[in-house]
């Protein structure tokens, strides 16, 4: 089972410490490319936390369920306008299975290194595949491994310094594909740390858990933009579809 890493502490703080994710800038771009691929029919969320994408995709038209691990973040999902017309379970998005299929099943901002084994990860992929009706598709966003930006013998790569927050990664598990990442953050006279592991998987791991899952690639973009994807690509969007028959 997945540990619960978002505990209601950090469940009452996410919106508020993950405010540029709600940018519609940001924000946008990802439920448009969504809705683009669900069309008509319904929509999976794998870890829905709070609910950033599934609120506007459901807005969009789309029917859309959600499964997270963590109660606390269902929670605040669920207080929200709009909640009402999705529907939640609490549970680990590797082996919960909703009723249905699903033409569209997503997962994004790197939840899926919330996974932190790889026989977790290619379950995560199963499971996916088996929500989708022939011809439905896979979405995941995740960052590229950074391992290579580290200095000889370091093992601690800082992504973020500010005067109110401080966002380190530490690679404790090179075989493993482990990394712990740290976030400090000074709210007033108040201090914050969060901490949880997480594992690293490459764009050609994650081809081969598809195919042991019976999808195969559709593409692969940068951004939601549809930037392509090169060697210095930091993140990437990727679509995996199931066949349209078996």
């Amino acid at each position: 089972m997945t540990k619960i890493t978002f505990d209601e502490q950090t469940a009452a703080r996410y919106d508020a410490t993950s405010a540029q994710m709600f940018d519609p800038a940001v924000l946008d771009p990802a439920v448009d490319f969504l809705a683009d691929l669900a069309g008509d029919g319904p929509a999976l969320e794998f870890a829905i936390g709070t609910g950033r994408v599934a609120l506007p995709l459901s807005a969009r038209g789309v029917r859309v369920s959600g499964v997270d691990i963590s109660p606390w973040m269902v929670d605040q999902l669920n207080h929200k306008p709009g909640a009402d017309a999705i529907c939640t379970t609490v549970g680990d998005y590797t082996t919960t299975r909703i009723a249905g299929t699903f033409r569209l099943v997503y997962l994004v901002w790197n939840s899926i290194t919330n996974v932190t084994t790889q026989e977790g990860q290619v379950a995560a992929f199963r499971n996916a595949a088996e929500h989708l009706e022939p011809g439905g598709c896979f979405v995941l966003e995740v960052g590229v491994p950074a391992i290579h930006r580290l200095p000889p013998g370091s093992t601690v790569l800082p992504f973020t310094v500010s005067p109110t927050y401080v966002g380190v990664d530490e690679f404790t598990d090179f075989v493993g594909q482990i990394s712990y990442s740290h976030h400090l953050r000074i709210d007033g006279d108040k201090g914050y740390n969060h901490s949880a592991p997480y594992r690293y998987v490459w764009p050609s791991e994650l081809d081969l858990m598809a195919q042991l899952a019976g999808m195969r690639l559709r593409e692969r973009w940068s951004t939601w933009t549809r930037e392509p994807f090169t060697g210095d690509s930091t993140s990437h969007v990727s679509v995996w579809e199931m066949p349209e028959s078996v």
